[in-house]
C-alpha cells in the first residue's frame, strides 16, 4: 500500500475531510534519524498532520512549518511540508525513552507541558503564526484545540502511528475532519454520534483501512465526495548551496576562527541528516563571497 492522502467534502460542502496513509514515509523519517518508538510515534503524527494541513494551502510556493515545544526529556518536534504532499521534520531528542502509558507509547508525557506554533508562509510581508499551550502533548488533542482557538474551524483530528515487534513502523496516518460555517445542526450531531463511536485509528490502519475506507465509513452517508488523491513523501530539498547560505549568515568572526583551525567543517541538516563538508578552501571562499 503505497502512501497516499485524500481530500474530500460532505453534507454538500458543510464538511470537508482529508485522511492520509503515511507509513512509508514515516519510516524513512524513523530510519534517517534512528528514532526511539515513542519519537517515532510524535514525529510521524506531525508529519502526517503535515501533509493534511499542507494540502490546504494554495500556492505552490506555500509552506507550513509547526514546531512542538515541551519540558519533557523529547524537548520538542519541528515538521515542515508543501501543498504537493511532501513532508520533513525532526526530533531534537531522537533517542529518548519514556515507560509506557496505559500499554501505549506515552508520546504526551515524552513532549511534558509546552506550546505548539503554526507558521503559514503564504507570500505576504508576514508569515501566519498561531500559537496554543499544548493540551496533552498526544498532538491530534492539540491540534483539534488550535483549530478551535486559532483558526475558529470546529475539527476532529485522528493520527496515529504503530510499531511492530523490531520498532519498524507497521502503519501510520490520519485523518482531519472539519465543520464549515453554517453546518446544520442535525449534521453536527450526527457527525459527532459517528465520530464517539469510531475505533482508535491505529485499529482502523490495522485492519487494513485505507484513506478512503476510513472516510467512507465515516461520511458515507452524508453524500461524501472524494476530490482528489495524492501521493505523499518524506522530501528534503536540502542542498550544499542552501548550506552556505547559513554559513554565509554567520558573523566574520565566526568565519575566520573555522578558517584559523585550518580544519574541514561537517554540516548536518536537521531535516534528513545529509553531512555537508567544507575544506578550508571551501570556507575561504565563502568568506571572500561574503564580504563582496
Amino acid at each position: 500500500m503505497s502512501d497516499t492522502m485524500i481530500r474530500a467534502t460532505a453534507a454538500d460542502g458543510s464538511i470537508r475531510a482529508f485522511a492520509v496513509y503515511s507509513k512509508d514515509m514515516v519510516e524513512k523519517a524513523r530510519s534517517l534519524h534512528n528514532t526511539s518508538p515513542v519519537a517515532t510515534a510524535a514525529l510521524g503524527r506531525m508529519m502526517s498532520a503535515g501533509a493534511m494541513m499542507g494540502s490546504m494551502m494554495k500556492s505552490d510556493n506555500d509552506l507550513l512549518t509547526m514546531h512542538i515545544k515541551g519540558i519533557g526529556p523529547m524537548k520538542g518536534v519541528t515538521i515542515s511540508a508543501n501543498n504537493k504532499g511532501q513532508v520533513k521534520g525532526y526530533v531534537d531528542v531522537p533517542d529518548v525513552i519514556v515507560p509506557a502509558k496505559n500499554s501505549k507509547l506515552d508520546v504526551g508525557g515524552a513532549i511534558g507541558q509546552g506550546y505548539l506554533i503554526v507558521i503559514k508562509d503564504m507570500g505576504l510581508k508576514e508569515p501566519y503564526t498561531g500559537r496554543i499551550q499544548l493540551q496533552s502533548g498526544e498532538i491530534a488533542d492539540d491540534l483539534t484545540y488550535y483549530y478551535a482557538v486559532s483558526e475558529q474551524i470546529p475539527s476532529s483530528v485522528a493520527l496515529g502511528v504503530l510499531m511492530d515487534k523490531d520498532n519498524h513502523v507497521k502503519v501510520a496516518g490520519g485523518f482531519i475532519i472539519q465543520l464549515m460555517p453554517n453546518t446544520p445542526d442535525d449534521i453536527i450531531d450526527a457527525l459527532e454520534s459517528k465520530l464517539n463511536s469510531l475505533k482508535p485509528i491505529t485499529s482502523m490502519l490495522d485492519e487494513g483501512m485505507m484513506p478512503k475506507d476510513i472516510l467512507e465509513y465515516i461520511l458515507g452517508d452524508m453524500n461524501l465526495k472524494i476530490e482528489d488523491e495524492m501521493p505523499i513523501s518524506f522530501y528534503c530539498n536540502c542542498s550544499k548551496g542552501r548550506i552556505e547560505k547559513v554559513l554565509l549568515s554567520l558573523s566574520k568572526e565566526d568565519m575566520d576562527d573555522m578558517i584559523d583551525k585550518g580544519e574541514p567543517i561537517e554540516v548536518k541538516c536537521h531535516f534528513c541528516n545529509t553531512a555537508y563538508e567544507f575544506s578550508t578552501d571551501d570556507l575561504k571562499k565563502l568568506r571572500i563571497s561574503g564580504a563582496d
